[in-house]
């Protein structure tokens, strides 16, 4: 009996915890890791940091990247038994490689989101900063970069580096065959991916739609290669250059007007273009997703053989 209850949380297999209590746990030391580095560094780093409307969000995000790292090292030792680099961290030629795939992509989509509302007349460029400013519109855009980085990394190491991961070994019961729990994983971390923006400004179910279809391609470079390359390459420069460079929101989030490369005023139709959202909330945010799946599909066929996770 001590046997069977034991089994439920304890793979003797394994060795570790079952996926489902790692899982548990992840969350929980992540929330603790979090809470105590904000109260360590809350008066050691938040005063140093620019002054703006997105300081607060800038001093999260440093948090939450350290925070991130901490835990998935405590994780990969003491609940998974696994290398910290099977999180999708081979840091060898060809995962840098594939992440100067994943930038030049991000950054390739969110220029023919702009250059598509520019042709149809549904945005004005109003101006363009370095004409009027030179080196200093350049080095404001310094702060959004630590930012975006820092979002690219932490978002796609919980979501797709161990979430995925420890998903689709926790499915392995059920009768889905080699490749179903794998699949039925990326599927549940992108409505995931979806759900956690639900509480942004301006949030709509479109949004919603389109952000479970930009978790389902971030997370197709992590199925192909087993490796988080693209998907943070990817992730950093959609943001990036959605709202540093080109000044639309930002998943709802507006704060970047201010230091943009281009001022732009928007006047499309709201379905597609996403209106306050940013581009993500409307059709042209689910179009994107869709070329972006083709591309990665056709770069991981072009150079190797397909690997999963």
């Amino acid at each position: 009996m001590m046997h069977a209850v034991g089994s439920i949380f304890w793979n003797a297999e394994e060795r570790r915890v079952r996926a489902l209590w790692r899982l548990l746990s992840f969350t929980l030391l992540l929330g603790i890791t979090t809470a105590l580095l904000s109260f360590a560094l809350a008066k050691s780093v938040l005063p140093f940091l620019p002054p703006g409307d997105w300081t607060t969000l800038l001093f999260q995000t440093i948090i939450t990247t350290g925070a991130t790292l901490i835990t998935l090292g405590l994780a990969a030792r003491f609940l998974d038994r696994r290398p910290l680099a099977d999180y999708g961290f081979h840091l060898g030629r060809r995962w840098w490689l594939d992440f100067t795939f994943g930038l030049a992509l991000g950054a390739l989509l969110m220029l023919g989101i702009f250059l598509v509302e520019w042709g149809l007349g549904w945005l004005e460029v109003v101006a363009f900063r370095p004409a009027r400013e030179g080196a200093r519109a350049l080095t404001a855009l310094f702060p959004p970069l630590v930012l975006f980085l820092g979002v690219g990394f932490y978002e796609e190491a919980i979501t797709r580096g161990y979430l995925l991961h420890n998903l689709a070994e926790g499915l392995r019961f059920l009768p889905l065959g080699k490749r179903g729990p794998l699949l039925l994983a990326w599927v549940l971390t992108s409505l995931l991916f979806g759900a956690l923006h639900l509480g942004n400004p301006n949030a709509t179910w479109q949004s919603t739609v389109n952000l479970v279809s930009a978790g389902l391609f971030l997370g197709l470079g992590y199925i192909l290669t087993g490796e988080l390359a693209i998907p943070i390459g990817v992730h950093i420069t959609w943001n990036f250059f959605q709202g540093a460079v080109f000044g639309f929101p930002v998943s709802g989030l507006n704060m970047f007007a201010h230091v943009s490369l281009f001022v732009v005023e928007q006047r499309g139709p709201i379905a597609w273009t996403g209106g306050p959202f940013g581009p993500e909330g409307g059709w042209l945010g689910l179009l994107a997703p869709l070329v972006g799946m083709a591309l990665t599909w056709a770069w991981v066929r072009g150079r190797t053989s397909p690997a999963t996770v």
